[in-house]
């Protein structure tokens, strides 16, 4: 029995209802790339809003929390996903064979006659059409769990490091503080340091220049001016 067709535009607007959409028009898309978002606004709705681009409201009834497989040469392994999941190769081959009959046919085939030509060599191949379905929910299950997954891992990470930029950022304050301390500190010490100075100075102005030229050339222990 075919869903209401309201049913259907709610389906179509999350990934939850197995169908992923833009709102209104019904055409299939993906999430925007985080390139286009730009870094700095990507970060601040993860941690302000806690939820990734495109990601659903809900998680799907019975998912798995699942580990998350890591990217292989940048790129999402999703064979690891879905094996995670326990979507096993039986399953993902009727799905596999669903999609490939369905790219094969030509763009301008009704969906009516599509829908029979596909049915029709599943069936040649011994796969029953509930099967098929029960095998693409299962994969979109086990893509959703691990979208889930990144999302809590994402705002774990998020979470620590912006605790550890704040503790930066007071160290960081503190290690400013210090130095303007110390400059504070050397700017008092040359202004009381030349006030002595021109005190002493007047002392050795008093016996004259050749006097204290001569003095400090016989001295052992002074020092002549650079």
């Amino acid at each position: 029995m075919s869903a209401p067709v309201s049913t259907k535009k709610k389906w179509g607007s999350t990934v939850l209802g197995w169908f992923v959409v833009k709102e209104g028009d019904g055409q299939a898309t993906e999430s925007e790339p985080a390139s286009a978002v730009g870094a700095d606004a990507l970060i601040a709705k993860y941690a302000a809003e806690g939820a990734a681009p495109g990601a659903p409201a809900d998680v799907p009834p019975g998912a798995p929390s699942l580990p998350l497989p890591p990217f292989v040469g940048g790129a999402l392994d999703f064979l690891a996903v879905y094996e995670s999941a326990g979507v096993d190769a039986e399953e993902r081959d009727r799905v596999s064979k669903a999609r490939d009959l369905l790219r094969s046919l030509p763009v301008d085939t009704p969906a009516a006659t599509k829908k029979q030509i596909v049915e029709a060599s599943l069936r040649a191949f011994g796969v029953p059409t509930e099967k098929i379905i029960e095998a693409g929910v299962a994969s979109i299950e086990a893509l959703e769990s691990h979208v889930r997954a990144g999302q809590a891992d994402t705002q774990k990470l998020l979470g620590e490091s912006t605790q550890r930029i704040a503790q930066l950022e007071q160290e960081i304050g503190e290690v400013r503080g210090i130095m303007e301390q110390a400059v504070r500190e050397q700017q008092t010490r040359m202004s009381a340091v030349n006030n002595e100075k021109l005190g002493v100075q007047q002392v050795l102005e008093f016996f004259g220049q050749e006097a204290v030229a001569k003095v400090v050339r016989d001295s052992p222990k002074l020092h002549e001016p650079g």
